[in-house]
């Protein structure tokens, strides 16, 4: 068995599984390997009653007081038992269980695990594991793997058929040179895949994660230094010089730039009329106002006769994008014409799109992927701008160099990295920081409140709701999944339906549905025929709809800082006053202090500094950042230093070997053309 075969080569995968496994992205064994567990349940040291929290899951020591009962509720039969501790009491029950009545003795002492929860004023623990003393002595601190599923697939059955593949494949050949494991205290590979997910302790999973990190960041960082190698003092190709379009325009716009925005369109001006050709970042917070410098940077592309072309992530972003640049085109009467290129466009609208592109009759291009399609033909591509580095890689931005000359590059970024970590990630581009937000931008209030604030959020979502305004919703998963006590979009679309009046229209979004699907409610939200959308991260990259005011998010301690505050940047775009929910889960203090920081900074930077300085190295226990590289499962701020480590040791074997041709590194370009590979099939990095 090895990574490229099909999963229905496992024993016990048929038609119907094979399905289920193809909704979280699992074709092949390989896929499934790297199919990480999101969590690991620990079996952590016993607690004494006294000690409990609600909320949380525990391990408790205890006798049983009094005698074990049992009773019906229509077709369920309930087994209750207690622990008393003086003044404090826990009640145990279990549901369809009956043996239990007759297994439990009073006055046993056992270990009882399970998370406990408030019901009718008493706290208690349903379905709890039960355990001998010394059994659970042999179960202390193991750790079981805790992966994300989808409605049909349980956890059971993913660590079965885990345990066989890792069992039954053929292992891969070691391909990172040993002096770089021994410097940098790296296990071998398959001993790092086993151990994350089935590692016996905190140290083993420490040291299979470590691995697994490592490489993330060395292959793409290895990819990003042999690309700016050969690209690096690239002749621009295409000579250009000022024009008064782009001072006129800013003259004319009914606001002024501010002083972050002129210093970049400066840089970006210099880059394009100078000897050398362009890569750079912008790399501006959520609302600083790039959109209108990326329009100056096309517009000074065609007013020197060339083309110039934005590729946005999703089509309703692009469709946005056009619309914003033809009025600015249209207002300033400028002689350039504005095409959109999406998958949606019919093939009618696409051979006379590409005919116009061809002829060099369009200007100005806006569009998706569709821009790097093989039937794309440029007369005279000048510019490239693609929205949101983290959806598309360095890969995609080489595809726009084979449609002619080499073009400049601009990468739009609102990602708050902090400036020692972009230089490492964007180590291929010039960075220029956009620091400022406009005068005109309301500062958005931000409250982080507990589970019981949910009424009243929902009178408030209702409230403005009534006042024309709209409404996100953020749960951390798409449907209901076991062992996960967190809130999901399936069911909470529906509940929320039922709370608001049937006046106000409930939307569902979340990354699983066709493009088709999700274009079809961001547009509708964003024409407010839907005024609460309850959504995913999906909307992290989404549209710009000036009327949403409120973004209450559920779970907020299961998202990384960066990632909330990436969510916020969705409202406050308008001239209404905009409101930020975080809901907290659990109780944990820790948490509840990491929040405290958004509540009190909508400064994206200060905000990634703070999370960098909180989640020091090893602290991957946490919660992922998402949003920001796409990475499976390393992270750019937790795992900062092993991000160091992996462009120091990515730098040491270029300068050895630029090209990777030396026999001692074969395995390893073999291992980064197959990285190149899936990376360029994957929207991702």
């Amino acid at each position: 068995m090895n990574e490229r075969d099909s999963i229905r080569s496992i024993k016990g995968i048929g038609e119907k599984t094979q399905a289920l496994f193809g909704k979280l992205g699992i074709e092949t064994i390989g896929d499934l390997l790297r199919y990480y567990p999101r969590d690991y349940d620990e079996y952590k040291a016993p607690i004494a009653v006294t000690e409990i929290k609600e909320g949380e899951k525990c391990a408790v020591l205890g006798r049983i007081s009094g005698r074990v009962g049992m009773h019906s509720t229509g077709r369920k039969s309930v087994v209750t038992a207690g622990i008393r501790e003086g003044a404090y009491f826990l009640q145990l029950t279990w549901y369809n269980m009956p043996f239990l009545r007759n297994t439990l003795q009073s006055g046993g002492l056992y270990v009882f695990r399970g998370t406990v929860v408030k019901k009718q004023g008493r706290l208690t623990m349903e379905q709890p594991e039960i355990f001998g003393r010394e059994d659970y002595q042999k179960m202390l601190h193991t750790l079981y793997p805790i992966y994300g599923l989808t409605k049909g697939l349980t956890n059971k059955h993913m660590v079965k058929t885990m345990h066989q593949v890792l069992e039954s494949r053929e292992l891969t050949q070691e391909y990172l040179p040993e002096e770089y494991r021994t410097h940098y205290g790296l296990s071998e590979y398959n001993y790092a895949v086993a151990h994350i997910h089935f590692p016996k302790n905190r140290e083993e999973l420490a040291i299979g994660h470590n691995r697994l990190v490592f490489d993330e960041f060395f292959f793409f960082l290895l990819s990003i230094k042999m690309m700016k190698e050969r690209s690096q003092d690239a002749v621009n190709g295409f000579p250009m010089k000022p024009v008064w379009e782009t001072e006129n325009l800013i003259e004319s716009l009914p606001y002024a730039l501010t002083n972050a925005q002129k210093r970049v369109w400066n840089e970006i001006e210099r880059d394009m009329t100078g000897k050398s050709l362009m890569s750079r970042l912008v790399q501006g917070d959520v609302g600083s106002g790039k959109t209108i410098i990326a329009f100056l940077a096309m517009i000074l592309a065609a007013a020197n006769g060339y083309q110039a072309a934005i590729m946005a992530p999703t089509e309703v972003l692009a469709k946005q994008h056009f619309d914003g640049l033809a009025a600015f085109i249209k207002d300033q009467e400028l002689p350039y014409e504005v095409v959109l290129l999406t998958g949606s466009n019919t093939a009618k609208e696409k051979r006379e799109r590409y005919q116009k592109i061809a002829s060099g009759q369009a200007k100005l291009i806006v569009g998706t992927h569709a821009l790097i399609q093989e039937k794309v033909e440029y007369q005279n591509l000048a510019l490239v701008i693609t929205d949101e580095q983290h959806r598309f890689g360095v890969k995609q931005r080489e595809l726009f160099s084979q449609k002619g000359g080499r073009p400049h590059v601009l990468v739009m970024s609102a990602t708050p990295i902090p400036r020692t970590l972009a230089i490492i990630l964007y180590g291929d581009l010039d960075i220029s920081v956009m620091d400022e937000l406009p005068a005109r931008r309301l500062p958005i209030k931000n409250c982080v409140v507990d589970t019981s604030y949910r009424p009243a959020a929902y009178r408030f979502i209702k409230k403005q709701a009534e006042e024309g305004r709209q409404v996100y919703v953020i749960c951390p998963m798409v449907e209901e999944s076991e062992g996960l006590d967190a809130e999901n979009v399936t069911d909470y679309s529906k509940k929320l339906a039922q709370e608001l009046p049937n006046t106000i229209k409930v939307g569902c979004l979340h990354g699983r549905m066709k493009p088709s699907q999700k274009n079809e409610i961001m547009e509708a939200f964003a024409k407010n025929e839907i005024q609460v959308l309850v959504s995913t991260t999906v909307i992290e990259v989404g549209v710009n709809v000036p009327n949403a005011t409120v973004m209450m998010v559920e779970n907020a301690e299961r998202f990384g800082l960066a990632q909330l505050h990436q969510l916020r940047g969705r409202v406050g775009r308008g001239e209404y006053q905009s409101y930020c929910i975080f809901v907290q889960g659990g109780q944990e203090e820790e948490t509840k202090k990491r929040l405290q920081i958004l509540e009190k900074s909508n400064d994206g930077f200060q905000i990634a500094g703070e999370d960098l300085r909180l989640r020091g190295p090893g602290d991957f226990f946490g919660v992922r950042q998402s949003g920001d590289m796409e990475f499976r499962i390393a992270d750019i701020f937790q795992d900062a230093e092993i991000l160091k480590q992996a462009a120091e040791a990515a730098g040491s074997i270029l300068s050895l070997d630029p090209d990777l041709s030396l026999e001692q590194h074969r395995q390893l370009k073999e291992k980064l053309l197959s990285y190149g590979k899936e990376r360029l099939e994957t929207p991702g990095i």
